[in-house]
């Protein structure tokens, strides 16, 4: 339980940085990026490491501040609906469709790669 709590406050912290921050990142409908998606409730999708950032599919952006994320995961769940798998460098991965966010492009870190690239759109995952 302790350890739960550091892990949200250190969260809140980061939160705060976040929200205060001024830049601005140029993004894409169909783009992969690491995204600070925080300490979650339950059976969530946590961000990892110090920056609580996990991949995200850039699925619809609605103007330059506001997005529909859909987290990535490197696990496999033959057979269940809501992982959709795709390959990606040789390494097979999933996209957690039960876990689509509307998120803030503050909250966006680094851009990794593009849909196109393994023959997907963002709507071929809705």
């Amino acid at each position: 339980m302790e350890r739960m709590i550091k892990k949200f406050i250190a969260w809140t912290r980061l939160k705060i940085k976040i929200n205060v921050t001024e830049r601005v990142f140029y993004f894409r409908e169909g783009e992969i990026w690491w995204a600070s998606l925080g300490a979650n409730i339950g059976h969530e999708e946590d961000g990892k490491n110090d920056n609580f950032e996990r991949p995200v599919v850039v699925l619809k952006k609605f103007n330059q501040y506001v997005l529909w994320a859909l987290p990535l995961t490197s696990q496999i769940k033959e057979g269940n609906r809501y992982y959709y798998k795709y390959e990606l460098n040789g390494k097979q991965f999933s996209a957690v469709l039960s876990q689509l966010r509307l998120i803030s492009s503050k909250r966006l870190l680094r851009r990794v790669a593009n849909l196109s690239i393994i023959g997907l759109s963002p709507n071929a995952l809705l």
